[in-house]
């Protein structure tokens, strides 16, 4: 009986160990929950002064403060670390705050986050600045962007779209009002439609007339055709396109000009304000224009076709420079863009603040979409393995860099969410005659018909 009982309390640990390896690889959300979590609690309230000692993340204590101990415990000054603050549990990992004692700084922690990942048992620790003297910590526990699950609350509005989760288990969030163009590099099947998909379905729930180029005879975008207000699939038609956007802004910065009694000859240039200090029933419905393959638009083959590529070029710069203030936003795409696309590809370039890259085929594809606003970014986005589509880098003008991964969103349930808000595309006169065509949906019979007979007297 003892043998038995033996056997089979050896059976259940083994069974409990082999449970939560599975657990930990097959589930990571719900063995961080129950295991992951209350065992890096116990290691950080453990080793909490130690590890901070061992980081280098603490000072001498003050003269008062050495004098205070001696005096009423007798025992050794012990060098001083950040004042903990509460630690809070989330589904993905731990969030605490430290108040950084004297002479230290935020770098001093990010320097050393690494160190902590590996003290306390965590997947990644990101530090975020705060306030003066203080951090906050945020402890993943497990890689969340092995299978993307977005937060259930989520920061959006007007023209804020969650389109992906960071490697800090935060959305994050395209903000068009703060971030008004954007570039998205990636080579074939690397997720840069995901993205686009996930980004146009976001913006189909918001009164924003929506507007795409896709020069590939809209295999991209044409599915998303009953919530576009104009839709261009080659070159030819992205030629007159172009164009009336160009107007568009124009009759926009007239509009401005009226409103706040500016001369009517003063320059675009400028003018400070934009259509969002315009009353709301006379504020024009802001417009997003997808390119799809911007290459496209600048290969040529013929003089006349150069003509027409730097007039195009010519009006995207344009649109750039000027759209914002007119609420017209650019979200460029492509496999790579640099100077040797030809005449104004890095002028265009310069005016795309954010930047998106996604598994590229070279390094210099890299250094052309985050080279110049976050070279540290370069490396990570030459890192991104093909068997993680959509996962990309994102970067900022202020030197900021992250990792990021879209959710699967299928093309289906995307053209579906497009269909449903068709009725949401507000009027654009200037872009009637650029609406895609929609067939219309077959209507099935809900019951049986019934078999007509002839009338007989």
């Amino acid at each position: 009986m003892t043998d038995l009982v033996t056997w089979v309390e050896l059976g259940g640990s083994l069974a409990a160990i082999g449970g939560a390896a599975y657990a930990r690889h097959a589930h990571p959300a719900a063995y961080w929950s129950t295991v992951g979590l209350p065992l890096s609690v116990v290691r950080l309230l453990a080793s909490y002064s130690s590890t901070m000692d061992a980081c280098g993340l603490t000072v001498e204590p003050s003269r008062w403060r050495a004098l205070a101990v001696r005096a009423t415990t007798r025992r050794e000054v012990r060098p001083v670390p950040p004042r903990r603050g509460v630690i809070r549990p989330t589904t993905t990992g731990l969030r605490m705050r430290l108040r950084l004692v004297p002479g230290q700084e935020p770098a001093d922690v990010a320097a050393s986050a690494e160190r902590l990942q590996h003290a306390w048992g965590v997947h990644a620790v990101h530090v975020r600045d705060v306030k003066p003297g203080v951090v906050e910590l945020r402890l993943v526990g497990f890689d969340v962007l092995r299978k993307v699950r977005m937060p259930r609350r989520l920061d959006g509005g007007s023209l804020r779209i969650p389109v992906a989760l960071r490697e800090d288990a935060t959305a994050f969030v395209r903000d068009y009002r703060a971030v008004p163009h954007e570039l998205v590099l990636g080579a074939t099947l690397s997720g840069k439609s995901m993205y686009l998909r996930n980004l146009l379905t976001g913006l189909a729930a918001q009164p924003v007339a929506l507007v795409g180029i896709d020069c590939k005879r809209g295999v991209e975008l044409a599915p998303f055709a009953p919530r576009l207000s104009a839709l261009a699939t080659d070159p030819d038609q992205a030629a007159e396109l172009l164009p009336a956007l160009v107007k568009e802004m124009e009759d926009r910065y007239d509009l401005i000009k009226a409103r706040q009694g500016v001369a009517p000859g003063t320059p675009e240039e400028l003018i400070t304000s934009d259509v969002w200090g315009l009353p709301e029933d006379e504020r024009p419905a802001p417009i997003v224009l997808f390119i799809d393959e911007v290459a496209e638009l600048f290969l040529v083959a013929t003089r006349k076709e150069e003509e027409r590529r730097d007039e195009m070029v010519t009006q995207l710069i344009r649109l750039a420079q000027l759209g914002r203030a007119a609420g017209i936003y650019l979200e460029v795409c492509g496999q790579r863009f640099g100077s040797e696309l030809g005449k104004g590809a890095t002028m265009l370039r310069a005016q795309l603040t954010g930047r998106v890259c996604h598994r590229v085929n070279d390094d210099a594809s890299a250094k052309m979409a985050l080279g110049d606003i976050a070279p540290e970014a370069v490396g990570a986005a030459c890192a991104i393995a093909a068997e993680l589509p959509g996962l990309a880098v994102v970067g900022d003008s202020s030197g900021g860099w992250s990792r990021i991964r879209t959710p699967y969103l299928s093309l289906a349930d995307a053209a579906a969410t497009c269909r449903a808000t068709a009725d949401l595309a507000p009027d654009v006169p200037a872009l009637h005659r650029f609406r895609p065509y929609v067939p219309p949906m077959p209507v099935e019979a809900s019951g049986p018909v019934a078999t007509a007979r002839p009338v007989t007297e």
